[in-house]
C-alpha cells in the first residue's frame, strides 16, 4: 500500500493540522504557521492542503482544510497531496478510524498495466484505531477495485473463477464450480442461456467458508464480465465501461475478504454467476422464453437485461438454504443512476430492521446508500402474455424498482434479503479513491455483519 499506517510512534513525523473554515486561530498553530497560511490564502476551505515550511528550509508540517465539517473520508486527499515521508495528525480526528481508512484508500493506484505507484507515505496510526481492521477494510476495497479495473481480456469468466480461488486459498475456503452444459444438467438454465454465446464458458462459482453450525450469510454477485447487450446490442459508447458489469461480483468478493479476514462467526457462502453476454449464432433472442431454476418461465423482452436472469438462478439456489442474511449486488440498471447518480446506490429490502441498520451503517461509515421501495403495484408491469413473467417492462418507467421486483420473485423463503443496484465506478477522482472501479455498500454491510454475527 502506498500509504502505510504505523502502530509505533514515528520519530520525526511531521504534523498535519486539521483546520475548519476560518478556523486558523482555533487550530493551535504557531504564529508563523498562521502567517504562512494567510499569506497563501488558506483559510480552512474543504479539501485544500498547504505544506508549511520549517526551519532551515525543511518541512514543518501541513494544514488540511475540513471546511464546515466535511466527512472523515475527505482526509483521503492527503495521500495524494502530502510529500513523501512520515506524518501524524496533530490532534486526533473526530472519526479516527474513518480517517485512517480514508488515508489508505486514497493512496490506491491500479498498477497492473504499468502505472506507477503513488507517493510512499507513512502515517502514525491515530490513538484507539484497530490497525488490523483498517487493513481488512482496505484490502477488501482494493480487491473490488482491482477486479473491476481489469479489462475483460484478463477478467473473463475463467479469470474471475481464478480470482475466487485465490481468495479462497488465502482463507481456507472451499470452491465448487458448475460450468458449461453442466449448468443445464444441474438446473441453472438462465445462467447457461445468457453465457452460451461466449468463447468463455458460463459458470456458477460457489465459495463456502466458516463453521457448519454458524449463522448462514450468503452473498450473490452479478458476474457479467462483459455485456455487449446481446442481440439487442448496445451502442459503442454504451460498451466502453462494460468491463465493470461484473462489479457486483467484485464487491461481494471484497466483502467476503473482509468477513473472512475478521474470522466472523458466520457460515459464509458466495455465489457468482460468471458469464459474458456475447453475440453468436446460439445467443438467446428477444422473444425467447427461458426456464429458470425456480420453475418460473421468463419471456425475453430485451437481451440487454441479462443481469437479472443470471442473478435469478443464483438467488433461487441461495434461497433454498434460507440463510439468515441474503445480499445480492449488481450493476443492474441505468435507471438507478438516473434516479440517484453514480455515488448513491439504491438498495431494496422488505426487512424493516435490515433497512434501518443499513441506513444507519451507511451514515456511520460514510458509505452512501439510499432505500428505494419494492413498490408492488409496479409488479404487474412485468407481465407476459405467454410466460409467467417478462424480464423487462414495456413503458421503461421505474427500471431499477421493476428489476428489484423481478429478483424478489426468486427469493421466497429468506426474510433477510437485500438487493443493491450499484455503479461500481468513480466517474472522477474522489478524496478516498481515484476515477475507476469502486467498492460501494460493502463497508456498510461489513459493519452490519460484524455487529450481528461478530
Amino acid at each position: 500500500m502506498p500509504v502505510e499506517l504505523v502502530e509505533k510512534k514515528l520519530p520525526g513525523a511531521l504534523p498535519v493540522h486539521l483546520v475548519a473554515r476560518d478556523g486558523l486561530d482555533a487550530a493551535g498553530l504557531a504564529p508563523a504557521a498562521i502567517a504562512w497560511a494567510r499569506a497563501n490564502g488558506f483559510s480552512g476551505e474543504a479539501g485544500r492542503t498547504l505544506v508549511v515550511p520549517g526551519e532551515n528550509g525543511a518541512l514543518g508540517g501541513a494544514l488540511f482544510g475540513i471546511g464546515d465539517g466535511e466527512g472523515a473520508l475527505a482526509v483521503g486527499a492527503l495521500s495524494k497531496a502530502l510529500p513523501e515521508g512520515d506524518w501524524l495528525f496533530a490532534s486526533v480526528p473526530a472519526e479516527p478510524e474513518l480517517a485512517a481508512i480514508a488515508l489508505v484508500l486514497g493512496g490506491y493506484v491500479f498498477t497492473r498495466y504499468g502505472k506507477k505507484s503513488g507517493r510512499a507515505l507513512r502515517f502514525d496510526l491515530p490513538a484507539g484505531v484497530d490497525a488490523g481492521r483498517v487493513r481488512r477494510i482496505a484490502d477488501g476495497v482494493f480487491l473490488a477495485r482491482d477486479l473491476v479495473n481489469t479489462p475483460t481480456s484478463d477478467m473473463g469468466p475463467e479469470e474471475l473463477e481464478k480470482a475466487v480461488r485465490i481468495l479462497a486459498g488465502t482463507h481456507n475456503a472451499e470452491v465448487s464450480v458448475v460450468k458449461g452444459d453442466d449448468l443445464l444438467d444441474q438446473n441453472f438454465p438462465m445462467i447457461h442461456a445468457v453465457g452460451r454465446a461466449s468463447a468463455g464458458a458460463p459458470r456458477l462459482i460457489d465459495m463456502r467458508w466458516g463453521q457448519q453450525g454458524a449463522p448462514k450469510v450468503t452473498l450473490v454477485g452479478k458476474g457479467v464480465c462483459f455485456d455487449t447487450g446481446g442481440l439487442d446490442i448496445k451502442l459503442s459508447s454504451g460498451m466502453l465501461l462494460m468491463k465493470k458489469d461484473m462489479g457486483g461480483a467484485a464487491n461481494v468478493l471484497g466483502l467476503a475478504s473482509m468477513v473472512m479476514a475478521a474470522k466472523l462467526n458466520v457460515r459464509l457462502r458466495v455465489l457468482i454467476p460468471a458469464v459474458e453476454n456475447s453475440i453468436a449464432g446460439n445467443a438467446f433472442r428477444p422473444g425467447d422464453v427461458l426456464a429458470s431454476r425456480k420453475g418460473i418461465t421468463v419471456e425475453i423482452g430485451n437481451t440487454d437485461a441479462e443481469g437479472r436472469l443470471v442473478l435469478a438462478d443464483a438467488l433461487a439456489l441461495a434461497d433454498e438454504e434460507e440463510p439468515r442474511l441474503l445480499v445480492d449486488m449488481a450493476t443492474l440498471t441505468g435507471a438507478a443512476r438516473v434516479a440517484l447518480g453514480p455515488d448513491l446506490p439504491p438498495f431494496y429490502t422488505g426487512d424493516e430492521a435490515l433497512a434501518s441498520d443499513l441506513a444507519a451503517a451507511s451514515v456511520v461509515v460514510e458509505d452512501p446508500l439510499w432505500r428505494m421501495p419494492l413498490w408492488r403495484p409496479y409488479d404487474a408491469k412485468l407481465s407476459s402474455k405467454i410466460a409467467d413473467i417478462n424480464n423487462v417492462t414495456t413503458d421503461g418507467f421505474a427500471g431499477s424498482i421493476t428489476a428489484a421486483l423481478f429478483l424478489k420473485r426468486f427469493v421466497e423463503k429468506t426474510a433477510g434479503w437485500a438487493h443493491f443496484d450499484i455503479f461500481a465506478w468513480n466517474p472522477a477522482d474522489r478524496p478516498h479513491g481515484p476515477a475507476g472501479g469502486e467498492a460501494q455498500g460493502i463497508r456498510a454491510l461489513e459493519r452490519i455483519i460484524s455487529k450481528r454475527f461478530g
